[in-house]
């Protein structure tokens, strides 16, 4: 879903109305002329305050009319300035520095010290008093919830009004407001609000959220927008060591390793709700690192969080987000427990960082209320699912929404609904939608009908030369029941036409029971994954890669019936039946041979045929999906975990099946984050066929031989380089996300990231599958007597886009054609 953000920028950046009473904005400089970041600036008289960028430079406004400001920071003198009205832009504040040593804290210019720091003393009584959430000190739990997103055009100057891009649209830009957070003019684009009850059960670990209503102006079909919005800004504890955005590791200001990493200043003191708290500041102590800037109140006998504010700084290694600004209050139950009441969460999407560069707000705000415990509700009340598609959750009446917002709609966003409507009507404005979605999505939106993937229209391989693709799928709503799709193939080089259909109706969507069927006939490279299915539309992207390293002629002809079931009997698990008949033979048998003896006849054969029944089972815990038809759209890909076992049967003799054989498949895929040292993903397979099978049914360690990083596969080992009928492989790969380069001068300020992997694989073949394949004159190599291994080293964010990675073989060397070095790259777009 990044990429429909990223598609929304490409569209429009390729090509005041005043509520509040006080606002101001400016650059704070030493007497040198240098930018004093991370300065303290507040309305003299109030808590409302905000912190100096990087750069020196400030917004902040109050809702109430205040005469002047206090600018100060360690080092410095403190400075009052008096505004000269309720607008004050562009402000220049020259600090002068002291000399002296404030009471007993140690003094340095931008750094504080670790030690005689009253403001470390007093996080370290937030520690020793730290606070769980309050619904996880109760045996049930239950609340409501009221959440609003938005989308908004931000930095909206003439130069955009006047584009052509917004001919015919001009009208939108009379409902400019300015972002009370970065003080930038921005343009509304999307709304959302959703009205939920949530339950929760800790003594048996479950977790019920049940959608009450939820209305929405802007792109109609936003399930998937809302949902990816939900998983960036997901729910976090922040006195937890770390709190996970965009896929990264924050430290946070609260945690136990956060005095390595901040500088903290305990600024003021004030009543907050009759309850005296102290105002701790914080900063980074380095750039580049994935921390941020701003303050927080701490009541001064609980020690407990009255009031939070977070912000990224802009050195952060963190990509397409300029901006990203958390608020967060809380209401103390009693000594030990707190309760979140308001979530703020706003990033500002651009491209670039730079202080006038055009972007995306994505905002989201939660309020929570009418908390209740310790109401007991059956375990089946978590486990049945409700209805996922109920229209009138969608269509609620305008009095619901009256009791249901726990704040009302300012001025703007009222607008926002009618706006929307109309631009929906505006041929410039479908025309930009159309744009945006065949760069997010790689299809082209016809009339009920998708024509795509762009992105594989294009191929080439040894066998075919260079192929042309053309495809597409039908497509009414992202909820449709049923879905027919398929492609055609051209190869230019062996003259020959390949095709592919599909077609799949969601019989019952509680259970998500789905029936599907399809044919393909076309060239693919097998054995390019181990643990697969027998997918109709799925192909390889070993099968027509562009740029390989070695001849790409081992293919394969495959024509592929299947009929298969699906249910989901619990969220995140899938049982699946597949009846499938396939034959297979060498794409150019002068090239390369999938011959085998006849067990019966002991006469040489070239074509498989070969009837199976598998049945799959699959879990995929944490796993977030939207959409309710037949398909779904993953929002938080990578992120979760994978079971996945897989039990086939080879059925001989129905439909001049060949082999009578059982294959068991396992594959365990599991992400783990390692808080500030990045995130590492591995993955674990066996399997075993029982049977005699020829070389075409066998696994085959998966090689890769294009210059493209595909996790899963082996770098260094060409395409049918090891074969096995037993094997057990294991991936690691580590991204630290930039925590070593972020130390070193000359590579921080290109926020590269460095990564790590480690393969290996072990396998064994059985001599009368050896002898069963000996006529297709392959050499059939295993990994038996010590596991094969290579490990990589690579380089990631170059660019913002692209990775490189290093790979070196660790043995088998004296394989034919073995390779002891490589270098493979990607191309994609990661925060």
């Amino acid at each position: 879903m990044k990429h429909f953000i990223l598609g929304v920028l490409l569209t429009i950046f390729g090509f005041t109305f005043i509520y509040s009473q006080t606002k101001v904005s400016g650059q704070i400089y030493d007497s040198f002329k240098q930018p004093v970041p991370f300065a303290n600036i507040v309305f003299v008289n109030s808590t409302v305050g905000t912190i100096t960028d990087e750069n020196g430079r400030f917004y902040m406004e109050a809702d109430e009319k205040y005469s002047s400001i206090k600018v100060s920071f360690i080092g410095f003198q403190t400075k009052t300035i008096k505004l000269t009205g309720s607008v004050t832009y562009n402000m220049e504040v020259i600090l002068e520095e002291e000399a002296a040593a404030l009471d007993e804290v140690v003094i340095y210019k931008g750094k504080t010290s670790k030690k005689n720091n009253p403001a470390i003393d007093i996080l370290r009584k937030i520690w020793k008093n730290r606070r769980e959430n309050g619904v996880k000190k109760f045996k049930q739990y239950a609340y409501d919830k009221y959440e609003k997103l938005e989308f908004d055009l931000n930095t909206i100057d003439s130069a955009l009004i006047n584009s052509r891009i917004f001919n015919g649209m001009e009208f939108i830009f009379n409902d400019i407001d300015t972002s009370r957070v970065t003080g930038k003019t921005y343009l509304p684009i999307f709304l959302n609000e959703a009205f939920s009850k949530v339950y929760g059960d800790n003594t048996i670990n479950e977790h019920k959220e049940v959608l009450k209503g939820n209305k929405n102006a802007g792109f109609s079909d936003n399930q998937t927008l809302i949902a990816f919005v939900k998983d960036l800004y997901s729910d976090y504890d922040v006195y937890e060591n770390y709190l996970k955005f965009f896929d990264k590791s924050f430290t946070s200001p609260l945690s136990r390793t956060g005095i390595n990493v901040y500088n903290y200043v305990l600024s003021d003191s004030a009543y907050i709700d009759n309850k005296w708290c102290y105002n701790i500041i914080y900063y980074p102590r380095r750039k580049n690192e994935l921390t941020f800037k701003g303050d927080f109140w701490v009541n001064d006998t609980t020690w407990a969080i009255k009031e939070i504010n977070l912000e990224v700084t802009k050195s952060a290694n963190i990509n397409w987000v300029k901006d990203l600004y958390i608020e967060q209050e809380f209401d103390v139950l009693n000594d030990s427990i707190f309760l979140i009441t308001k979530d703020y969460f706003q990033s500002d999407f651009a491209f670039s960082k730079k202080e006038k560069s055009r972007g995306v707000y994505g905002k989201r705000t939660t309020l929570y209320d009418n908390y209740k415990f310790d109401i007991n509700k059956d375990k089946k009340f978590y486990q049945n699912q409700v209805d996922p598609y109920d229209q009138d959750i969608y269509n609620r009446a305008d009095s619901f929404w009256d009791t249901a917002r726990m704040e009302g709609l300012n001025k703007d966003e009222q607008k926002v609904y009618k706006l929307l409507d109309t631009l929906k009507t505006v041929k410039a404005f479908k025309r930009l939608y159309s744009i945006g979605t065949i760069l997010a999505t790689g299809y082209v939106e016809l009339n009920n009908f998708d024509f795509g993937p762009l992105f594989s229209t294009v191929g080439y391989n040894d066998i075919e030369g260079w192929r042309l693709r053309a495809g597409g799928r039908t497509y009414f709503t992202a909820n449709d029941r049923w879905r027919i799709e398929g492609y055609g193939a051209y190869g230019f080089k062996d003259n020959k036409f390949k095709y592919g259909m599909s077609g799949k109706y969601l019989i019952d969507r509680k259970s998500r029971l789905i029936v599907s069927a399809g044919n393909r006939r076309d060239v693919e490279q097998l054995g390019a994954s181990l643990t697969n299915t027998n997918d109709v539309e799925g192909r390889s992207l070993a099968s027509s890669s562009i740029i390989a390293t070695g001849d790409n002629d081992r293919l394969t002809s495959i024509n592929l019936s299947a009929v298969s079931m699906q249910l989901e009997p619990r969220k995140n698990l899938t049982v699946g039946v597949t009846g499938s008949f396939r034959t297979l033979k060498p794409a150019d048998r002068s090239l390369f041979s999938l011959d085998f003896n006849d067990p019966e006849t002991n006469t040489p054969k070239t074509k498989i045929n070969q009837t199976e029944i598998a049945t799959t089972i699959a879990y995929f815990p944490g796993r977030k999906t939207t959409g309710y038809g037949v398909d779904r759209i993953i929002v938080n890909s990578g992120n979760y975990a994978t079971l996945f076992l897989n039990y086939g049967v080879g059925i001989k003799d129905i439909a001049e099946s060949d082999f009578d054989y059982q294959k068991v498949q396992f594959l365990y895929q599991q992400p783990w984050n390692i808080g500030g040292f990045g995130q590492l993903n591995s993955t674990f397979e066996v399997g075993k066929t029982f049977g005699d099978v020829p070389l075409g049914l066998l696994s085959v360690i998966p090689g890769n031989q294009t210059y493209l990083s595909i996790y899963n596969t082996f770098p260094l080992l060409n395409f049918y380089e090891f074969v096995t009928d037993t094997y057990a492989t294991l991936h690691l790969e580590h991204n630290f996300n930039g925590r070593i380069f972020s130390r070193i001068p000359l590579l921080r300020k290109l926020n590269l990231r460095e990564l790590v992997g480690f393969r290996s694989a072990w396998g064994d073949l059985s001599d009368a599958n050896r002898l069963l394949s000996s006529p297709s004159g392959e050499l059939l190599l295993t990994p038996k007597d010590k596991a094969y291994w290579e490990y990589s080293l690579g380089v990631g964010n170059i660019f913002k886009v692209f990775r490189i990675d290093f790979h070196f073989r660790g043995n088998y060397f004296e394989n034919p054609d073995a390779r002891k070095f490589g270098v493979t790259g990607s191309f994609g777009f990661h925060f």
